[in-house]
């Protein structure tokens, strides 16, 4: 198939060119109430212009061009991110009941979809990686151990890569899930990149037995925030049911800009040759050389267009506020270090490295605030369940308690550090005394939470006696 063509963007500018005048919604029409955005596209299913989801005309080319890049079986856009793709990926893979593993540093909208269907997660403790001061995928040990404690395990969930461009050996993992017939479900959020053969690169799950991927394109290609990608890759999965659900919990009134930005960003993928990744990584040697002069410590990940920089004496917190200072915004800090995301650069588009550049101008280290060091990342059980499984939870009330008098109980909310979005309490979990003493250094050092709505105050949410 030709890669270069964008069928819905070439529709797109087939519908402008007759400047139509508009009386359906949006309610801008066609941009002309908008002075600060050209919204010409912004339009909805007229004539011509296909619709996301019963796709017969333009639409549908674009996603079988997709399809086609990613050597799937079929692949389809998503206008609500890769939250709703993980959403309709278990609820349409899974029932009430079903046995599934899933890595404990998963995203929340996993655990949000496995609460919805009612399913019994088994979770699996990553590995902590020095190196990256990160937890990255479960080894095999632990995936084999849990199959020795469970049978009949429907599917297998994870991440890959992590938020911060880990791969490790998914292959490995996803060849033992294969052998013990479980499905396999990956939230590869952070690598529709990974379609591209060149030197460095990780593979996709597509390639290594997975049945459904989810790809955010917006994190990683010039796609526009919400834009991402389903791709089913499996006969083992039940199509209608996983269709359905991408119907019925995604808009009815699609984006067209999304759905263009999609469309484009797949063409320039495709696009991409050898020369230019070797530019972008040189892109990166280059902007690591500087921050490595200024006194900063880099660490390249797996993902090559990733990169970890730390400083002796300051938490990542603290960095992100010295880049910021500077004009630069890191993708997002943790305790440890800062994380920048670099774009898939074309030889030749210089402006990014000029602008990044002449911003590091004006960073500079200084010295941070001695406070209390990050408490010692333990490992948690290899293989453990919930406290108070998901299908129980609306038997019994909340209440918000001190900090102290949660140790020993069950959350009542899952609290989550964010960005990156993996919770740091699981509603439904023993909160333990690492829990608190995490909770408490993240909020000192200005971690940012979704969930915890109790933690201004020092309390958090806990399960108490029956409704």
């Amino acid at each position: 198939m030709d890669q270069t063509r964008m069928p819905l963007i070439e529709a797109l500018k087939q519908h402008k060119k007759q400047s139509p005048v508009s009386f359906h919604v949006p309610g801008h029409k066609n941009g002309q109430l908008s002075s600060f955005l050209d919204l010409s596209y912004d339009v909805t299913e007229l004539s011509g212009l296909d619709d996301l989801h019963a796709p017969e005309g333009c639409i549908q080319d674009a996603e079988k061009l997709l399809s086609d890049f990613y050597q799937t079986n079929e692949s389809k856009f998503l206008i609500n991110g890769s939250t709703v793709g993980n959403l309709a990926m278990i609820l349409g893979s899974l029932s009430e009941g079903d046995r599934v593993f899933v890595q404990r540093n998963c995203h929340k909208s996993v655990l949000n979809a496995l609460k919805m269907a009612k399913a019994v997660p088994v979770f699996l403790a990553p590995e902590y990686d020095e190196n990256s001061k990160t937890v990255v995928l479960f080894s095999t040990e632990t995936l084999k151990k849990a199959y020795r404690q469970y049978r009949n395990v429907k599917a297998v969930i994870f991440t890959y890569p992590s938020y911060y461009g880990m791969a490790d050996e998914f292959k490995t993992l996803a060849m033992i899930a294969k052998e013990n017939e479980s499905i396999i479900l990956v939230d590869e959020a952070h690598g529709a990149h990974f379609v591209l053969p060149y030197e460095g690169i990780p593979e996709s799950a597509l390639y290594w037995g997975a049945d459904i991927v989810v790809q955010s394109a917006h994190k990683m290609l010039p796609a526009m925030t919400m834009g991402s990608y389903f791709h089913i890759q499996s006969s083992h999965i039940d199509r209608e049911k996983v269709i359905f659900y991408l119907h019925a919990i995604q808009s009815s009134s699609p984006s067209y800009l999304i759905m263009a930005s999609l469309d484009a960003a797949r063409a320039y993928t495709a696009a991409y040759k050898e020369i230019d990744h070797h530019y972008s990584m040189q892109v990166v040697d280059r902007v690591k050389k500087v921050l490595e002069s200024r006194g900063c410590l880099c660490f390249k990940p797996d993902d090559p267009y990733k990169l970890l920089v730390r400083a002796e004496g300051l938490s990542g917190y603290e960095l992100q506020i010295l880049f910021e200072q500077a004009g630069v915004y890191p993708e997002m800090a943790d305790p440890f270090q800062v994380l920048l995301v670099f774009p898939l650069l074309k030889e030749g588009q210089m402006t990014f490295e000029a602008d990044a550049l002449k911003k590091l101008d004006y960073f500079h280290l200084k010295k941070g605030i001695v406070r209390e060091r990050f408490p010692e990342v333990k490992k948690t059980k290899d293989v453990s369940t919930l406290a108070l499984p998901y299908n129980e939870h609306n038997k019994y009330k909340k209440e918000f308690v001190p900090f102290h008098e949660a140790l020993g109980q069950i959350a009542g909310e899952m609290i989550i550090p964010y960005p990156p979005g993996i919770p740091l309490i699981m509603e439904g979990e023993r909160i333990l005394n690492e829990h608190i003493e995490s909770l408490e250094w993240m909020l000192i050092h200005g971690s940012r939470f979704h969930g915890g709505s109790g933690l201004k105050e020092g309390r958090v949410a806990v399960f108490c006696g029956e409704v």
